[in-house]
């Protein structure tokens, strides 16, 4: 009897398999990193068959592991590394070159071109997304334009184009479905999320054929079966990685928000059946839906978060252990340091790619652990920018903030994000979201679970409610916000 749903997370740096009971437990994990491909300086790629391979490898290891038959699995779920993007054959199935990862600069020239002809107001318009390198278009168009042979293919109906789940889809049904889902298409840049149609107009533009192109469906849908051990198991459930962790984190009422606390921060808010066009810099994006009605959310990044306690760990030697952290910054009484962590530049509100990291407030007192502190805080304090934005474009009062990924962990940090943001700062049981999103997307539509059960599954570790005076609170964001002020542009002083 099947008991089991299977959820593939296939990321940036590695391929896993998370098999979930019925009650939305995690039973097994299995993991395998990728090979990171470097050609030149801002170039990135994948080998799209170790990708498949890797994901093959890591299911067969964890039911070996944990001794349960394919027999045994309702339904699989897929969630995936968004903006990566796969061009393969029609007829072999093999691909023409790497993937592009969403890392990828190479194309940055040419988006600058777009922008310079005009393009910024319709693209943003239609797709709710910036012109820029870090979505799918321009890498499609960079392949079909260097590959020996690929253009004349494309033309002649003989390429097909694909995010990671579509790749994973193509092969796991042996070639016979060429399917994607509302969140991924929706980070191509190809995709208007107002008609919820692949944009003329937009594959005109970048020279995409229409016939590259993936039938786009619900996000919990019957994608095809894969064929494993002699059992087809049904693949119902497909979402980028962002938007699997926002109803992983069972986000599905408007209003409801969650932040994703990895190398960088992601920040996610269910907006509901009508997309909004942000005007204060944040992405407009599909959400999770089970239906054709579709659902969407207003997005915002932060580009370094937990890489902030890496440097301190690896560049700055500060600590060994990022767990140190938590212990020091609850032992120092001072805030008069402030670390403006903008080594990549400034994501939202500011999109600022010439400002540069900064320390504020150094006095002859000054210790390891103020630095170590003001640099946790900075988490924090970025999400307030993106927290700000956010309720600014759409009026709606935020009550909770659900968290995950790996620095949530941190106390001192998810008390300092309740403080500064004077809301309660959820932290779930589970901090698998992202594979948890995809496995309530298979699961429901399997029959397994409803869209009312899934908020029963989700279920609360610690809850962080804020415990600082207002007018301190406006004080230390003032002086965040000076400390930004004097780092903007600051490749161009």
């Amino acid at each position: 009897m099947s008991t089991y749903i299977i959820a593939l997370d296939q990321g940036t740096t590695s391929s896993r398999a998370v098999l979930f009971n019925y009650e939305a437990e995690i039973v097994a994990i299995e993991q395998q990193e990728i090979t990171q491909i470097f050609p030149q300086p801002g170039w990135v790629e994948h080998d799209p068959m170790e990708i498949w391979e890797t994901q093959c490898a890591v299911v067969k290891k964890l039911l070996a592991k944990t001794n349960i038959a394919p027999t045994e699995i309702t339904a699989v779920g897929i969630t995936n590394q968004r903006e990566t993007v796969v061009v393969w054959e029609k007829q072999s199935g093999l691909p023409i070159g790497n993937a592009l990862v969403w890392q990828d600069k190479r194309t940055a020239d040419y988006c600058e071109t777009l922008k310079k002809k005009g393009l910024s107001n319709t693209v943003r318009k239609k797709t709710g997304l910036v012109i820029d390198a870090y979505f799918s278009a321009s890498k499609v168009k960079w392949m079909l334009d260097h590959i020996e042979g690929a253009r004349e293919k494309a033309e002649a109906g003989e390429l097909l184009m694909g995010t990671i789940d579509s790749w994973l889809i193509w092969n796991m049904t042996d070639g016979k479905h060429h399917v994607t889902d509302y969140t991924n298409a929706s980070r191509t840049l190809l995709y208007n999320i107002v008609d919820k149609v692949w944009d003329e107009e937009l594959l005109r533009e970048f020279d995409i054929p229409m016939s590259m192109l993936a039938a786009v469906q619900p996000s919990s849908y019957h994608f095809g079966d894969w064929e494993l051990e002699g059992v087809q198991l049904p693949i119902m459930g497909v979402a980028g990685d962002q938007q699997s962790a926002l109803f992983g984190q069972a986000c599905v009422e408007e209003g409801m928000a969650k932040n994703t606390y990895g190398t960088g921060c992601f920040m996610l808010m269910n907006i509901g059946a009508k997309p909004i066009i942000s005007e204060n810099n944040l992405l407009t994006t599909m959400a999770c839906s089970l239906g054709t009605e579709g659902v969407y959310a207003l997005e915002g990044s932060i580009f370094i978060a937990g890489a902030v306690v890496q440097w301190l760990r690896d560049a700055m030697k500060l600590i060994t252990r990022a767990s140190e952290t938590e212990r020091i910054a609850q032992s120092v009484t001072s805030d008069e340091v402030v670390v403006v962590p903008a080594f990549a530049g400034l994501g939202v509100p500011y999109w600022d790619a010439y400002s540069r990291g900064a320390i504020f407030g150094l006095t002859r007192d000054t210790g390891r652990e103020h630095i170590i502190k003001a640099a946790l805080d900075a988490i924090a304090l970025q999400t307030k920018d993106v927290f700000n934005a956010i309720v600014q474009d759409t009026g709606i009062k935020i009550p909770t903030l659900r968290v995950d990924g790996g620095a949530c962990a941190n106390d001192y940090l998810m008390q300092y994000q309740a403080n500064i943001l004077n809301i309660s700062v959820d932290r779930p049981e589970i901090l698998e979201s992202t594979a948890l999103g995809a496995a309530f997307l298979a699961g429901i539509k399997a029959g397994v679970w409803t869209l009312e059960t899934i908020k029963t599954k989700r279920k609360t570790e610690q809850l962080f409610t804020p415990a600082m005076a207002a007018h301190e609170r406006e004080r230390i964001y003032s002086r965040w916000k000076k400390a930004v002020r004097r780092t903007l542009k600051w490749r161009l002083n």
